[in-house]
């Protein structure tokens, strides 16, 4: 499974500005009816065909954060430097990755060295670049469809090349991290997803689109195209969404499925591909954040829907969202400081009857120092704490901000010393059920805080619930298996043609072969990979239990689909190794082995086989190597190889 830090950071590593056409402070028209175009028989029909009438807008919108959000690896899309000296070191791994052109194609080199002497390397083709580039450039592997992200980012505010966010302090994926439905339907237009997969795609867009904030446009260039014109400047145009006509919630909810980052977890049969432009983001999915003492001085990248939230200017105006500011068909670098606090004028500027608080309460030289610049002082630039070398916009409005005594005393170290949880606070349904709750503290445990207090508060808000226990089923399997309670997640069990899940399925498969109850764990394995035929981690369970059930031949056709669908699966090229060996096929065992070695030189399994297999035919000498960078990485084997007597 996924790393619990890595499912999440990959989300926030694109700076994305609001994703909403632009009204003045003062546009107070809302529409309450119903877009046409928001019924699931609207047909998308691409941003060139929005193109071909609102040209303008194309040309400005393409140079936003949005329109540049993805793309094709190319020296015109990448912000990096590529000089011999960029190169970064993981010092936990031991690896080196170094960047590079050859040929108009982006690679990264991995490589280990042994005095001067490289002793090992592996080069990977980089095909997307995500990230706009005011902040980061991070970098999207495609292998035969199946997207993972490369173990390097450029942080651009900076200029160097670090770990990407999540892969550092020896949680570096190295190039296996997935990137997932959650991850890719927010830094990318919609993709079109392999049925049956978390990180396949049919096809990968170049970068969000208008329709990800209007809605299909079908319809409306249907009507278009038919001569059925609408005055915009004195009707609303129902055939597409725009956002200035949506209520604030509605608003809000548009920028908050991507700019509100956190646990996310999906509504019963809703995937991240079901939100729309007018929807209620409450229908689709919830959103929790991990609350802090000192949450008020810490934040992650994206949350600048949550931020914005808690400021008394949007709980006191009724009237504020993200495009009051932010016009998202033009880019920030565009977009004068005055145009900023031109929005925060609207109200509070004395001389005007809209004037709702008193002037600027800060004296002369302080606001001569500042220029008037009411963003500077109110919402400043920092850092975030889940992307490093990266100083963005606190969107939390507040006097307290205006170079507070106790925030600026405090360096990041202590503001994490003194951090204490307070709970989960769900964000976007605001009277979440108990099971919501229980849902959501399970996310939390496997993506950010795998303590025992949250599967504590889990348990309780499991008790709490008086759902029908079927509709409980699922996330009773779920805190049972992060509880690792196998017998008791296993005796609970329904039958697997009941399962609709294929993580609930998984789960079950995995209790019961903890429990060294194969033929149980196939019923389950096998559920999940109808669910889910390309999910290669259900498939990899599938066939080492079908081996060690020694259902041979099974194994071998698991091991074989899975290598197909991805030739550099580690586990599959191991276990199919070894499969050839008790077939006596000693030659093809021992390229398997090396192939497994080839992806990652420290894969214990790969090396453990090809040791045995090299000892039991005799020849120790050839597997010395082997041997002696077994006992350094893994320095316990040495006294069981002792034991042996291979040593």
């Amino acid at each position: 499974m996924p790393s619990k830090k890595g499912l999440l950071t990959v989300l926030f590593l694109t700076a994305l500005t609001y994703c909403m056409w632009f009204c003045a402070p003062n546009d107070t028209s809302v529409v309450t009816d119903s877009f046409r175009n928001m019924h699931d028989s609207v047909e998308y029909v691409g941003m060139q065909t929005c193109r071909s009438c609102h040209h303008e807008i194309y040309q400005t919108y393409i140079k936003t954060g949005m329109g540049q959000s993805f793309g094709k690896a190319t020296l015109a899309k990448t912000a990096a430097s590529f000089g011999v000296h960029d190169v970064v070191y993981d010092k936990d791994l031991d690896f080196y990755y170094q960047p590079y052109f050859q040929d108009s194609t982006m690679y990264v080199l991995e490589f280990r060295l042994k005095g001067k002497d490289t002793i090992y390397k592996r080069i990977e083709r980089i095909d997307y670049i995500i990230g706009s580039g005011h902040h980061t450039n991070s970098h999207m592997i495609n292998r035969k469809g199946y997207i993972y992200q490369a173990p390097i980012t450029y942080y651009t505010q900076e200029g160097k090349w670090d770990l990407a966010p999540g892969f550092e302090g020896g949680d570096n994926q190295r190039f296996e991290r997935a990137i997932l439905s959650e991850c890719l339907t927010c830094h990318n237009h919609t993709p079109t997803p392999a049925s049956g997969s978390e990180n396949k795609y049919h096809k990968v867009p170049l970068g969000i689109e208008c329709e990800r904030c209007h809605g299909a446009g079908g319809l409306h260039v249907k009507e278009k195209l038919a001569g059925k014109r609408v005055d915009t400047s004195k009707f609303v145009d129902y055939s597409i969404v725009n956002p200035r006509h949506l209520s604030i919630d509605r608003q809000m909810d548009l920028c908050q499925r991507c700019h509100l980052q956190g646990v996310a977890v999906l509504k019963e049969g809703k995937t991240f591909y079901d939100f729309k432009p007018g929807m209620k983001l409450s229908d689709v999915m919830n959103v929790f954040l991990p609350r802090f003492t000192n949450s008020d001085k810490r934040f992650i990248m994206a949350s600048q829907a949550d931020r914005l939230q808690l400021s008394n200017c949007f709980k006191v105006s009724g009237q504020l969202s993200c495009i009051n500011c932010h016009n998202p068909h033009h880019d920030v670098h565009s977009t004068t400081q005055n145009n900023y606090n031109t929005a925060c004028q609207g109200c509070h500027n004395p001389t005007t009857k809209q004037s709702k608080l008193l002037d600027c309460s800060a004296t002369a030289i302080q606001r001569q120092a500042e220029k008037d610049n009411c963003v500077a002082c109110h919402m400043p630039r920092s850092g975030s704490i889940d992307i490093p070398h990266v100083n963005i916009t606190d969107h939390f409005i507040s006097k307290n901000n205006i170079k507070s005594t106790t925030k600026d005393s405090l360096s990041p170290e202590k503001v994490e010393e003194i951090a204490g949880f307070l709970g989960l606070e769900s964000l976007v349904i605001k009277n979440a059920s108990p099971l919501e709750m229980a849902r959501g503290y399970l996310a939390l445990w496997d993506k950010f805080m795998g303590t025992p207090m949250v599967l504590d508060s889990a348990k309780f808000y499991l008790d709490q619930s008086v759902a029908p226990k079927k509709e409980k089923f699922s996330t009773l399997v779920h805190y049972y298996f992060n509880k690792a309670e196998y017998a008791l997640l296993v005796s609970i069990a329904l039958p697997p043609e009941e399962i609709n899940d294929a993580w609930t399925a998984y789960r079950i498969g995995e209790a019961a072969a903890k429990n060294k109850n194969l033929p149980k764990a196939l019923l389950y394995y096998n559920r999940a990979v109808q669910l889910k035929p390309y999910h290669l981690n259900f498939q990899e369970k599938l066939g080492s239990s079908y081996a060690r059930s020694n259902q041979l031949a099974a194994a071998q056709k698991v091991f074989n689909f899975i290598l197909r669908e991805d030739p550099q699966r580690k586990m599959a090229l191991a276990n199919l190794g070894l499969l050839k060996a008790q077939q006596g096929k000693v030659t093809e065992a021992l390229k398997l082995y090396d192939k497994a070695l080839r992806v990652d030189p420290d894969y214990k399994n790969a090396l453990l086989n090809k040791i045995g297999l090299l000892v039991q035919l005799k020849r120790t000498k050839e597997a010395e190597p082997t041997i002696q960078h077994l006992i350094q990485k893994y320095p316990s084997y040495q006294r069981i190889l002792e034991q042996r007597g291979i040593l």
